[in-house]
């Protein structure tokens, strides 16, 4: 029983000390709960940004998909790289101009409330799917660890102890406590990623750099991909580079939940130091955690996932933290895992809720008036909804197959396009107005989701990489048509 006390420690210790940093709860307002007191380092938000953005997802997956491929998520970093450069150029100076709490709110003073509202509903639609994949997958390692203790529990209690625990520091704390929350726990997650990977070279017999590179391992990107197998597989040079790009372009430039943590940062310096800086260390811990896959393929004689015994490519780590480490170190790596599936929770339930009162405010004013609550509870009331959404949203994923990394960020590509679309329109063009960014927007949505279900090259689906480049280049060249239609003289 090592493990779970390991675990349950963690779990009482760290809100506590996010909270005792963050000097949490000193304020009573709504704008404190969100954040918005410009007052954090940027390092702090360079660390809760890879938290968020990595999560379970990462931790779990990732080493599965290495094991299969080899080192291609280093390849997407460089993508990354380069899309959190445009954003720190690009769009980052008219957000820090504007003083927005709500990224959505730019969109509200170029083109109305209207279409504020309709990409905020966007983001709370398609967060709440992606998120759900990301509890779902935090859950998988914690029901293993109980199980190896003889310990049988129901994956929706699971689930719900989950979400309860991260709903008590997040409710109480704010962003504040969440940011530091964030940066504490990445570090525990990313020293315990740094310990399997010692463990498992010291452990591994001579040669294995030269068994890797025989077995395609060290590669960071899939080269001999041609024709129709170029456009599913999202690990292409093309695919990861630019691919990579836009889609970085997307979500850390037009997603509540990552434009969040940069609105906070002291100084427009600070928020583009932040941003940049997260890319590095984001492929860093691609780095150490696809080191850990292609060990583990190694270790098991470079074996295919079904013959090795793994019912998918997520069960890969999860199988050698509680099998193949110690108690101890088990626990402490299951509470890693765990902290990452809280940090991204935390933070996807303060955005949400945030973006539900900031671009919604009829909804706020009902729930003041109906339920004689404060700014700061309706902000918390909100909060808790969407706890109950992400609990059912993660049940929906039980008995899924696949890499779980890669389905999330499916489900969140397919949105990324149009909302990409919306807020190049807003920076690039003056000439667009609501009448032509809302029905291009739609229809970039349509477009999106007719090459998600009828497109399939070869029979596979399109690869997420390609999603946001194609959705938002949809998006634009709509808009701007329908704007010189408009302007356009009668004959």
């Amino acid at each position: 029983m090592i493990g779970p006390a390991v675990i349950g420690s963690y779990l009482v210790l760290v809100p506590l000390v996010a909270l005792a940093v963050s000097s949490a709860g000193r304020g009573g307002t709504a704008g404190a709960y969100f954040g918005r007191g410009h007052d954090l380092p940027w390092w702090a938000i360079c660390l809760s940004l890879v938290a968020t953005e990595t999560s379970t997802l990462t931790v779990i997956s990732v080493p599965g998909v290495a094991y299969g491929g080899g080192m291609v998520f280093v390849g997407l970093a460089v993508g990354y790289l380069i899309g959190r450069v445009l954003v720190a150029w690009l769009l980052l100076p008219a957000y820090r101009a504007g003083d927005l709490g709500s990224v959505y709110e730019f969109l509200g003073q170029r083109f109305g409330p209207v279409a504020q509202r309709v990409v905020s509903a966007t983001f709370l639609l398609t967060r709440a799917l992606a998120e759900g994949v990301r509890l779902f997958a935090g859950a998988l390692p914690i029901g293993l660890l109980l199980a190896g203790q003889h310990v049988a529990v129901p994956l929706w209690a699971l689930l719900a102890g989950i979400v309860v625990l991260t709903l008590v520091y997040t409710c109480i704390g704010g962003l504040r406590a969440l940011i530091w929350s964030d940066a504490i726990q990445f570090t525990v997650y990313f020293s315990g990623a740094v310990w399997c990977l010692v463990l498992l070279w010291h452990g591994a017999a001579p040669g294995v750099l030269a068994r890797l590179a025989a077995g395609g391992r060290l590669a960071l990107f899939h080269t001999h991909v041609h024709g129709a197998a170029a456009w599913t597989d999202p690990f292409t040079p093309l695919g990861a580079v630019v691919g990579g790009a836009v889609l970085t372009l997307a979500s850390h430039g037009t997603d509540q939940l990552l434009v969040q943590r940069v609105l906070v940062a002291r100084s427009l310096r600070d928020a583009q130091r932040a941003l940049v800086c997260s890319a590095l260390v984001v492929g860093v811990l691609f780095a150490v955690l696809s080191g850990v896959g292609v060990l583990l393929w190694d270790q098991h004689g470079g074996r295919s996932l079904a013959a090795a015994g793994f019912a998918g490519p997520d069960a890969v780590f999860a199988d050698y933290i509680v099998h193949g480490l110690p108690p101890v170190v088990s626990g402490l790596l299951v509470a890693g895992v765990l902290a990452a599936t809280m940090g991204s929770l935390s933070a996807t339930l303060n955005a949400m809720a945030g973006a539900s009162v900031m671009d919604f405010p009829a909804l706020g004013r009902w729930c003041a008036a109906r339920l004689h609550l404060t700014g700061i509870g309706v902000a918390r009331a909100m909060t808790v909804v969407w706890a109950v959404v992400l609990v059912g949203c993660a049940c929906l994923f039980a008995g899924s197959r696949g890499s779980a990394v890669l389905f999330g960020l499916s489900v969140a590509a397919y949105a990324y396009g149009a909302m990409l679309g919306a807020f190049g329109l807003g920076v690039l063009t003056r000439r667009v107005r609501a009448a032509e960014m809302l029905p291009a927007y739609g229809l970039s949505l349509v477009l999106t989701a007719v090459l998600v279900v009828c497109v399939r090259p070869g029979g596979r689906p399109l690869g997420f990489t390609w999603l946001v480049p194609l959705g938002a280049m949809a998006e634009i060249g709509f808009g701007v048509v329908l704007a010189c239609l408009k302007k356009a003289p009668r004959a």
